[in-house]
């Protein structure tokens, strides 16, 4: 049940559903072109990164200084229905 709830935080915030969005639709974006894609600044998106990144929603893969994002591929069920709804 903790972990639920750690998903449910995570996501309840429009800026966290609109990155979950624009890598359903893009695949794969680095930090800089998701804070471009959501309007926010980098830092700030780093940060719902991470946040992201903590319940297994995104994960990320450095490329040389780049790192890039995309939904991860060890989704729990219910973060997976939660993806294809939006």
């Amino acid at each position: 049940m903790k972990q639920l709830e750690k998903i449910l935080k995570a996501i309840a915030n429009h800026r966290r559903l609109a990155i979950v969005k624009l890598l359903k639709e893009k695949k794969e974006l680095t930090v800089g072109d998701i804070a471009t894609g959501i309007k926010l600044s980098f830092r700030a998106t780093s940060k719902h990164l991470r946040i992201l990144s903590v319940v297994d929603i995104v994960e990320s893969d450095q490329r040389s200084i780049q790192i890039f994002y995309k939904l991860s591929q060890m989704q729990e069920p219910f973060i997976k229905y939660l993806v294809s709804i939006l």
